[in-house]
């Protein structure tokens, strides 16, 4: 079922033009359809916010639970922003004590950027866990992207990721380690999926903190796990929400990044994402551009319109199935009787009755 566009947000918009539906509030008060309030904590650096803001939301208006989806965009004050960010901010994101009063079905976190050798020295850290310890209480699910798995496992369970030494980033072919696990129904048991980050937590720290993990890739890492209790903490260190042109914009930022003496390494082609002529292309530049700077003249501009041809998105169904996969158990929990939250007779330690299967 849709989207429900209930206020100005110019994703609403977007999306709309680009053929998802998108209900006015009008017409979706006219039908009569359970609701699912979603709220979506963008912790995402200026550069990033309002992509990430229309990849989240589209993959929740793709989904396919009897509900109309209301998804409630917040961040967190502590973060640092420009004057334009901190304007779409105030337009058209809402205060999370507003949200916490009216309620939510289930919590999206994004990742962020840190500047810290530790996640609990960054200025969004308290903050952010006041927000899961309230989450813990009162929404269904948590689902955790990126840097955001790397804050929740270390709050919940006191593990700290450790640096990779180089960023990891690329398109990666991935197993399910559990294929009966309800979050992987009509998932292949071999699927595409984009990474992009400097840190990792092995799966011997997920498997040492009961955490369930349900696909990786051997050399890149685990993708997807779940809390002990199946459902109520979903972690991804990988990127389901990623648009085929993420990595694309994200390979120009380094590559400027680079040109404006911000990073000193180097930058490099994600791996497996372009075809191979598009790999050609995107290595002849990023060795023009190391010539540039190496010799004081300008470098050469990107080639984003050459290089949009060369990459596609092999990963999209399988964050949808997931994604979809997610809000139709969310759907489920918050149906029942919100006093009990769970079945009569099911274990809220293990609210998928999946605990016999291990």
């Amino acid at each position: 079922m849709p989207l429900v566009a209930h206020n100005a947000l110019p994703t609403f918009d977007v999306l709309r033009q680009r053929g998802q539906t998108v209900l006015s509030l009008d017409r979706a008060r006219e039908q009569d359809i359970r609701e699912l309030h979603i709220g979506f904590l963008n912790m995402m650096p200026d550069a990033a916010l309002t992509a990430t803001e229309r990849q989240f939301i589209r993959l929740v208006g793709s989904s396919n639970p009897i509900a109309q989806f209301y998804v409630y965009p917040f961040s967190i004050p502590e973060l640092r922003r420009g004057a334009e960010a901190e304007e779409h901010i105030r337009k058209y994101y809402f205060e999370f004590e507003q949200l916490a009063n009216a309620g939510l079905d289930a919590l999206i976190i994004t990742g962020a950027n840190v500047i810290n050798p530790s996640l609990n020295q960054e200025a969004f850290w308290d903050p952010l866990i006041d927000i899961v310890r309230w989450a813990g209480d009162n929404v269904a699910s948590i689902f955790c992207s990126c840097l955001a798995t790397h804050a929740l496992v270390k709050h919940y369970h006191g593990l700290d990721r450790h640096h990779l030494g180089q960023k990891l980033w690329g398109v990666y072919e991935h197993k399910l380690t559990n294929r009966q696990h309800p979050l992987l129904r009509d998932v292949n048991t071999r699927f595409n999926a984009p990474h992009s980050r400097y840190n990792d937590i092995s799966r011997e720290q997920f498997e040492s903190a009961g955490l369930h993990v349900l696909a990786e890739i051997p050399g890149v890492g685990v993708h997807l796990a779940v809390s002990p209790d199946q459902f109520r903490v979903v972690y991804f260190q990988g990127h389901p929400e990623y648009s085929a042109i993420s990595l694309l914009k994200e390979c120009k930022r380094e590559i400027n990044r680079y040109i404006a003496g911000e990073r000193v390494k180097q930058p490099r082609v994600p791996e497996n994402y372009f075809t191979p002529d598009g790999e050609r292309v995107a290595v002849a530049h990023i060795n023009a551009v190391i010539r540039a700077v190496a010799n004081g003249v300008t470098p050469p501009e990107f080639p984003e319109a050459e290089l949009r041809l060369q990459a596609d998105n092999t990963w999209g169904d399988t964050g949808k199935a997931i994604v979809n996969n997610w809000l139709g158990r969310v759907y489920q929990l918050t149906n029942l009787d919100r006093h009990e939250q769970f079945m009569p007779g099911v274990n809220p330690d293990d609210p998928l009755g999946l605990r016999d299967d291990r």
